[in-house]
């Protein structure tokens, strides 16, 4: 009977060992066909093959910039000098506009790579456009402001020609094909430089100071409450979650050397010397502006991918990084003279 089922089986007579063998490497086969969806398998392989050399850059873009609003709530609890906070803050509102005319630009570019739209002199000609427009448009708009507050004595007006400013700079810009953050970041600097001295009052600079430390703290909770929220609604792969993970290391290379080449090539007096590489390495947390240009890429196969390691390495800098910035400051910066706490630049 035995050798009846072995020739039916396999069409012969086999070996009693071989025919085992077979058979159990043909049980395991069905049995992993079974457990392995064949749309997972497709999944994965396509996985593989989605995330391009275009797509890697678009994910630079967005997760190079370190975002302000992060930046400066990780601050808040974090003794530093006074140099290398301003320093931060000043990295943070910059690369935060300088990162989003960079993501459109190359997400631009890699939505047309093989389109005549895609040059090198378009997307250079975009870029002037988006950066120098943006800057110059938040010149004149801050100094508009400036000049009104000056012949205006009464706290109310002021404190709303602040909000107008922020408010009417953006929406501008956006009609005009600008970069509306660096436009919002200039007038802020402008205001915020030449304001105090000569155009407002204590009483108008505290009411000021007042109201964008509100808006500041209520956008910070909604920005964290949204993010994780985002979390739990997104669905991520297997593959995508190795990928985020393997994003963490890589970003914190890229982040050492994007800090240490500038400080290492040219003399820095004062605070911003070299020996703070390690510090300004672990403060770059990224946040918001992160998310959202993830979440504002095209629907591709790459998608997921970009989103999951978005997440990863936003989560890691906020949670890891935020939480330790302290033990780190203690640690590289505690030869450093009158570190003092961190205070808000208004903008």
């Amino acid at each position: 009977m035995a050798e009846i089922v072995r020739r039916s089986s396999c069409g012969g007579v086999l070996p009693r060992g071989r025919h085992a063998s077979i058979s159990g490497a043909s049980f395991l086969h069905s049995a992993s066909s079974s457990i392995t969806p064949p749309r997972q398998e497709e999944q994965n392989a396509r996985t593989r093959n989605t995330f391009k050399a275009e797509q890697a850059v678009v994910f630079g873009a967005l997760i190079s910039p370190t975002d302000p609003v992060a930046v400066l709530a990780t601050l808040k609890n974090v003794k530093v000098p006074q140099a290398l906070e301003i320093e931060m803050q000043g990295e943070a509102l910059f690369n935060d506009g300088v990162g989003i005319v960079l993501f459109t630009v190359l997400l631009g570019f890699a939505a047309g790579m093989h389109s005549e739209t895609s040059s090198a002199t378009s997307v250079a000609h975009l870029l002037l456009q988006e950066a120098c427009g943006g800057l110059l448009l938040g010149v004149v708009t801050g100094y508009v402001a400036y000049r009104a507050m000056r012949t205006i004595d009464d706290f109310p007006v002021e404190v709303l020609i602040t909000l107008a400013l922020v408010a009417g700079t953006y929406a501008l810009a956006q009609k005009l094909h600008t970069s509306g953050p660096l436009a919002v970041v200039a007038a802020g600097l402008l205001v915020g430089d030449r304001a105090p001295r000569d155009a407002m009052s204590e009483r108008t600079q505290g009411y000021v100071s007042a109201l964008w430390t509100l808006i500041d703290e209520v956008l910070n909770s909604v920005l964290f409450l949204l993010i994780g929220l985002e979390v739990l609604v997104l669905r991520f792969e297997t593959n995508s979650l190795i990928l985020a993970l393997a994003a963490v290391p890589i970003v914190l290379l890229a982040r050492l050397i994007a800090v240490s080449a500038p400080l290492l090539g040219f003399r820095w007096s004062g605070n911003l010397s070299a020996r703070n590489v390690p510090f300004l390495t672990w403060a770059g947390v990224r946040g918001g502006i992160s998310v959202a240009l993830a979440l504002s890429v095209p629907e591709s196969e790459a998608k997921p991918v970009i989103l999951a390691a978005t997440y990863a390495v936003v989560l890691f800098t906020i949670i890891v990084q935020g939480s330790t910035l302290g033990v780190v400051a203690r640690r590289t910066l505690h030869d450093q003279d009158q570190p003092i706490a961190a205070r808000k630049v208004p903008t």
